[in-house]
């Protein structure tokens, strides 16, 4: 007997084994999983009487509220596709992913509606705009519009678990954002494997800190529904706010970006919160040094997990929490693993391969870039076959991520294709020389890129945000980089910035320094 795996599972087991716990915790309003059901159907039949058939998209641009999470199910319910945006893109980037997506309904927060207001009408398939708070232009109240409807059962389009759930666009740095199609089934099962490597059950209480948009909000929306987790939404990344919530909802585990963790450092050290919970802290993107997972772990009393993925792979492919046999080595050895990218999860087969398409050695020296095998990558690039065949090669997903393999068989990424340093023929992780750098205890935050030079091609170039309070030189940096690193690793200059450019889930937008620094170059920058 054939069950497809559809996302509209989660929502229906947390309704019938957990109906009247708290599901959503808004800044104003509580709702249990019964209720949030009952809006999901006043959606899905709203939508339904707009026409939305299956396979049309359905696009938000919202933060992390109440409306944004009920519209995944809405959406699904009705065979459609959610189309989440990035909330910190510019006029002319919706233009395109709307266009593009041949979005037919799109809901938006009223404090964000600007950001679209002078794009609307240049859309040519948008047939309906509503806004998540008062009414503008004409465009009418999302909570007006959805009560309208009733909220009993809806009758469902069938779905089988090859259909497409999302449709969720790259950051677009280079050139346009791409489309990134995925599935049900890549979704469910990307689920039933982060949910058992997250330890994620009922007694959990989740903060919204990562955006539901971003990289598939790591798929947070469906493992965390689907054990009955209450969810705490975070309207804005405010590190004073996180700390307010995580302590007065007892929030259990979040999901962030380092650069958001550093800002969480920065506040408890001001306020020093008794949180009497156990907490863990679910880290992907740039590399953290060992410093950092002990600081989260013996000064905030957290556990500290890494994880690693892409939004073409669902996205999380890999952890860090240690196995049974790395449980018993020392304090530092254990942090110094959790830094790395990790081992794979269950159902992704994750290798870091030669030039040759082999696989490297596992001696923590020899650089090859990250692949997988899995059922969680991606239908494909949107309207994109070019660059559908570029990232899948024989039956392999090509991260573009350069790694090392250790004895124990855990990948560590070196730094991705496009960001390591050349140097008169030698390879520089700009990774292993920020590693260096955030140990400084003056350091906040930092970038290492290539710099252009006349010799070497191009050397590295430090971009330094300073803690508050105080002071440092380049002078003192580069004596305390040539006593940790080779001296062809130590960057050869240093510039000092108030903050860093960051994408929606901060990240650190490495091509905007790169590009201050190359202006007048002949070189392309990468």
């Amino acid at each position: 007997m054939h069950v497809p795996l559809v996302l509209t599972d989660c929502l229906d087991r947390a309704v019938d084994l957990y109906g009247g716990k708290a599901a959503i915790i808004g800044d104003d309003q509580t709702i249990t999983y019964k209720q949030l059901n009952d809006r999901v159907n006043q959606l899905s039949r709203g939508l339904d009487e707009l026409g939305i058939n299956k396979g049309d998209k359905v696009a938000y641009l919202a933060p992390n509220t109440m409306e944004m999470l009920e519209g995944f199910y809405g959406v699904f319910q009705v065979g459609g596709i959610m189309t989440p945006l990035n909330t910190r893109l510019k006029p002319e980037d919706y233009k395109f992913i709307l266009t593009h997506s041949e979005s037919k309904v799109l809901f938006v927060d009223k404090d964000l509606y600007p950001l679209v207001e002078s794009v609307i009408s240049d859309i040519p398939l948008l047939e309906k705009v509503i806004i998540h708070g008062e009414a503008k232009d004409g465009y009418e109240n999302y909570d007006n519009w959805r009560k309208q409807f009733s909220s009993e059962p809806v009758s469902r389009v069938p779905l089988e678990e090859t259909d497409i759930a999302s449709l969720l666009y790259t950051s677009g740095t280079t050139g346009n954002p791409k489309g990134v199609l995925l599935s049900h089934r890549s979704n469910y099962l990307h689920a039933l494997s982060t949910m058992h490597h997250l330890r994620v059950s009922d007694s959990d209480t989740l903060l919204h800190v990562l955006p539901m948009f971003h990289v598939n909000g790591w798929g947070s929306p469906f493992y965390y529904t689907m054990n009955g987790a209450t969810q705490v939404m975070l309207h804005k990344t405010d590190p004073q706010l996180i700390l307010e919530k995580v302590k007065d909802h007892k929030v259990s585990v979040m999901h962030m970006a380092p650069t958001v963790l550093n800002m969480l450092f920065e506040q408890y050290e001001v306020e020093q919160p008794e949180i009497e919970q156990d907490v863990r802290v679910v880290i992907a993107g740039s590399a953290p040094p060992p410093a950092f997972v002990r600081k989260v772990e013996e000064d905030l009393g957290w556990e500290f997990i890494q994880v690693y993925g892409m939004t073409e792979i669902t996205p999380l492919i890999t952890t860090t929490i240690p196995r049974s046999s790395e449980t018993g080595l020392p304090k530092e050895e254990q942090y110094r693993l959790k830094a790395k990218t990790g081992y794979s999860m269950i159902g992704s087969t994750v290798k870091v391969l030669d030039e040759l398409g082999e696989e490297v050695p596992h001696d923590g020296k020899t650089i090859g870039e990250i692949a997988t095998r899995s059922n969680n990558v991606m239908e494909g690039y949107y309207k994109n076959p070019e660059a559908t065949n570029e990232t899948i090669r024989d039956g392999w997903l090509f991260t573009g991520d350069m790694a090392v393999v250790d004895e124990r068989g855990f990948i560590e990424i070196v730094d991705r294709k496009k960001d390591v340093i050349i140097s008169g023929g030698e390879n520089i992780s700009s990774i292993e020389v920020e590693g260096v750098l955030y140990d400084h205890p003056s350091v906040l935050e930092t970038a290492v890129i290539a710099a252009p030079h006349e010799k070497w091609g191009e050397v590295p170039h430090g971009v330094i945000v300073i803690r508050e309070g105080h002071s440092l030189s380049e002078e003192e940096l580069t004596f305390y980089c040539r006593e940790k690193l080779a001296h062809f690793k130590v960057p050869k200059s240093f510039s000092f910035v108030k903050e860093l450019p960051k994408t929606a889930s901060g990240k650190i937008q490495k091509v905007k320094l790169r590009k201050e620094l190359w202006k007048g170059e002949d070189k392309m920058v990468k």
